[in-house]
């Protein structure tokens, strides 16, 4: 059993930058394809980003390309989401997600995700 706590979440100003973390245990963190997922008020869960368990490669939304970046540090067992040049429509709970993909495989699919962690808040004011 993976537990996956996210932290890092706050409130920034449009234009911001905010860098989440999601530190995994419970299980070898190494084997296991990561996932960024946000949810904002009234909306599905959506992709973020993803990255495979020997990152890269990675994957990102069309929304986030070029602002956000996903990496991950086996050794601490922590996965990270660089968010930069924040926008108000970036305001959502961000979740981060675990999954034993194959190499190189990672997934923007979330029923593909077997652990979650509780979200962290993301509010960019404009």
């Amino acid at each position: 059993q993976v537990q996956l706590v996210e932290s890092g979440g706050g409130l920034v100003q449009a234009g911001g930058s905010l860098r989440l973390s999601c530190a995994a245990s419970g299980g070898t963190f190494r084997s296991y394809g990561m996932g960024w997922f946000r949810q904002a008020p009234g909306k599905e869960r959506e992709f973020v980003a993803a990255i495979s368990w020997s990152g890269p490669p990675t994957s990102y939304a069309d929304s986030v390309k070029g602002r956000f970046t996903i990496s991950r540090d086996n050794a601490k067992n922590t996965v990270y989401l660089q968010m930069n040049s924040l926008k108000a429509e970036d305001t959502a709970v961000y979740y981060c997600a675990a999954k034993k993909f194959l190499p190189q495989e990672r997934s923007g699919v979330a029923a593909t995700y077997d652990y979650w962690g509780q979200g962290t808040q993301v509010t960019v004011s404009s």
